[in-house]
């Protein structure tokens, strides 16, 4: 897409620096653009003198964003969209020839269980989409109002008033552990499932307590938690080889008996886990994004599009 000049100011810089703060890369950025590295590199240096700031910088192999290049780089991305849709034809664009990157954030089973089917209907519908799938991070950041996801799937837990939610369906904490494993022989009472086995806890942010805890606790019993890991594929190995006892959601038990595991109902009142999706609404009017969104919500809740 090219773009007009305003006051002096190339605007294809944007475009280029949209890409450029995308792929992190002046030979990616290159490829995307359909220009020579030298001429990238070119525009990047005009790039930094338009900002006063070196936009990207060498950190070993890699090249890495500026703190102000991350400052500007949700605005620099929503007005490069909002001139592609205001230059694109009354019927929108054609998400079959539309050439894009998105990033979804979410926990890694997600896209361990959903990313197959995704990418299929990727292939599919829309070939020039890639999909760059972020595990989650122990940091909490404003990822949709930076840019850096384009969405989040998931138990959606951002309290910025901007984002735009949308509830998919609701799951539930299920127990998980190796076949022939003891606990999984007779009656799981709470005190058998708290006392019978160490158990081991998913969380991005290595705690070592829950909402088990919680309900055990509301029964006066307490289970002896061994470790934490920060993905629930990670536990599934590690319950795989050990005696411990973890958690699983409905939507994970195919991954769990893919590695031979047992999931099964906990005998204790736990809350529903709530998955959605959110996003920025920069993004409301983009026939592309609008497209991820219907699939990831008929691959994940199952209801069909119009």
């Amino acid at each position: 897409m090219r773009m007009t000049q305003s006051a002096g100011m190339d605007l294809n810089l944007l475009v280029a620096l949209d890409v450029l703060l995308e792929e992190q890369s002046v030979q990616g950025a290159a490829r995307r653009l359909h220009l020579s590295e030298p001429a990238m590199s070119r525009t990047l240096g005009r790039i930094r003198r338009a900002l006063g700031d070196p936009v990207l910088v060498r950190a070993g192999r890699r090249m890495v964003p500026t703190p102000r290049a991350l400052a500007v780089r949700a605005e620099v991305s929503a007005v490069v969209e909002r001139a592609r849709a205001l230059f694109a034809p009354a019927a929108g664009t054609d998400v079959a020839t539309a050439v894009r990157t998105f990033t979804i954030l979410g926990h890694d089973a997600l896209a361990a269980a959903h990313g197959p089917a995704l990418l299929a209907r990727a292939a599919a519908e829309a070939p020039g989409v890639r999909l760059r799938f972020l595990g989650e991070s122990h940091i909490d950041a404003p990822f949709l109002r930076e840019g850096t996801a384009d969405l989040e799937v998931g138990v959606i837990d951002t309290t910025a008033p901007e984002v735009h939610r949308e509830h998919l369906h609701e799951d539930r904490m299920l127990g998980v552990a190796r076949a022939g494993h003891p606990l999984l022989e007779g009656e799981l009472t709470p005190r058998r499932f708290a006392e019978e086995a160490g158990h081991l806890i998913v969380s991005r942010r290595g705690r070592l307590h829950g909402p088990v805890d919680a309900a055990l606790a509301e029964l006066g019993l307490r289970r002896r938690v061994v470790a934490s890991v920060g993905s629930l594929p990670a536990s599934y190995f590690v319950l795989r080889d050990t005696d411990l006892v973890g958690l699983n959601t409905a939507w994970g038990v195919p991954l769990a008996e893919s590695l031979g595991l047992v999931s099964f109902e906990i005998p204790l009142p736990l809350p529903p886990l709530t998955l959605g999706m959110a996003w920025h609404p920069r993004h409301d009017a983009d026939p592309a994004h609008a497209w991820l969104r219907a699939t990831v919500r008929e691959l994940m809740s199952g209801r069909r599009r119009d």
